[in-house]
Formats: structure tokens, sequence, C-alpha cells
């Protein structure tokens, strides 16, 4: 286990990489040793470091959601970050929204459904229809993830372990809102889809049910996993469920369509 200066060191390190642009090594390379555990507390400090000059926690992200990405992550669940109120973007109505790609290092494009809280999950033994019971209601999203730890090692080209992208606070950099807000019992959401397209090519279709088969399952897993810090998912707190589709690279004067059928469209570009 890294010790808590190390810690903040490495917490810093991720501050001054979102602050510059320029990621940083692998953490697992320099200390492997490290653990998951340790990953969540530098994110932690991270996410401490950042409420303290300022920013506000507005949600969680849930990761890693597929069993494809576990395995090429050699773990056995998903994980998660923290959503931060400088990170959230809302589209409105047809209208494309801007999105200035300075704020970014490398990012990418994620197709997911946001789960809006209206009551507190409090784990252990949450479950799928507490969750149901505690939303008040889902709604189409957009996650815009990043690498302030670089995703391929400069030197090796190997690519990042779980540990990395952990501490990178699961790698969140954004979030997109918009569409169509629907009760979470008013829809089947396993059949939930979504057609995301990108400068007018189809490059990404996906179903909700990749999510661990009802994207429901994760929130329950969530605060389930946050009881033992002794944290809680609250009311107001946007979740998002995990992405159905891959990750999709974005460049300036990339134009992005979020097709959810009856439930919307997120149109949004990077400026």
């Amino acid at each position: 286990m890294l010790d808590d200066t190390t810690i903040a060191q490495l917490a810093a390190e991720l501050h001054t990489s979102e602050q510059t642009r320029v990621p940083v090594e692998h953490f697992s390379k320099r200390f492997p040793g490290m653990t998951i555990e340790d990953g969540y507390r530098v994110s932690r400090a991270w996410v401490a470091a950042q409420i303290a000059g300022g920013a506000r926690v507005i949600g969680h992200k849930i990761g890693l959601t597929s069993r494809a990405m576990q395995i090429s992550s050699q773990i056995t669940e998903p994980d998660y970050g923290t959503l931060l109120d400088h990170m959230l973007y809302r589209c409105e109505g047809e209208a494309v929204l801007d999105i200035p790609l300075n704020r970014f290092i490398a990012p990418r494009v994620e197709v997911e459904l946001a789960f809006i809280l209206k009551s507190p999950l409090r784990g252990p033994d949450v479950t799928v229809e507490q969750v149901l019971d505690a939303t008040e209601f889902i709604t189409p999203a957009i996650e815009i993830i990043d690498a302030r730890i670089e995703q391929f090692d400069r030197h090796t080209k190997a690519m990042r372990k779980v540990f990395d992208t952990i501490s990178d606070n699961a790698a969140n950099a954004g979030i997109v809102l918009g569409g169509q807000r629907v009760g979470p019992r008013a829809v089947d959401r396993a059949w939930c889809g979504a057609i995301l397209r990108q400068n007018g090519v189809v490059e990404e279709t996906g179903l909700a049910a990749g999510v661990q088969g009802d994207p429901a399952i994760g929130i329950a897993w969530l605060a389930n996993k946050l009881a033992p810090w002794g944290e809680t998912l609250q009311p107001g707190h946007i979740v998002l469920a995990g992405s159905f589709t891959r990750p999709v690279a974005a460049k300036a004067g990339d134009v992005f369509q979020a097709d959810y059928g009856p439930l919307g469209v997120l149109n949004f570009r990077f400026v």
C-alpha cells in the first residue's frame, strides 16, 4: 500500500496534468506494488483537492461495465469516479452544443444513460428495486473520457493498467446531458439504445443491455461499493451507469450526434 505522502504527490501530478494538458507516465509502472485501493485513494485525494479549490460534487460515473472491458483490464468488476460541476454540459433541443477542446488532453466519447436521483442510496445491500425507487428520471448522456495518465506508455507502448485508470478518476473528464427525461420503470432499460455518428458517419451502435444486462444494476453496485468509504449517493446526484459503446476519439471540428430514438438526440461538436 502506498503511503499518504505518495498518494498526495500522485494526486498533485494529476492536477498539474489537467492544467497543462500534458499526461503523466503510468503510476503502476513507477509503483509496481500499487493496489486498486491505492488507486481509489489517489482519486479521492485529487477530488478532495478540487473541492478545496471550489469544485462541487454533482454525482458519480461507473466504468468498465462490459465483460470485454473487464477481461481486457484483468478485473472482475467495474470501476467508478466522481463527477464535478465544471464537467457538466447540457444540450438544448436540436441545437449543436459547442464543447471547447482545450479543456481536454485526448478526449473520447462514450454513449450512456444517466440516472438522476431524488432520494439517497446508502449501502450495503442496496437492490435494483431500491435504485428504481430512488431515481427521479433516466436521461440520455454522453461521457467524455480523457487521459491525465497516458493511455499508452511513451516508451514501451504498453497500455495503462486498471490502477492507473482508477487513480485518474476512472478517466472521467466531462458529461453531456439532454434529451427526454423518463421514469426508470417507464422504459425497458435493457432495450434503450443509441446510434453515435461522428461527422455524419455511424461509428457506434449499442443497447444498454451491454451494461451488465440492466444499467440499474450498476447503480446498486456503486452504492454498495461506496459504503465502506462512508459515502452515499445523494438526492440530485447524476450517476452515469456505464457506456454501451466503445469510446470514439474526438478532435477539433468533429461533430457528434447521439440518437437515442424516442429518448431524443444529443448534438455537439468540439471547437
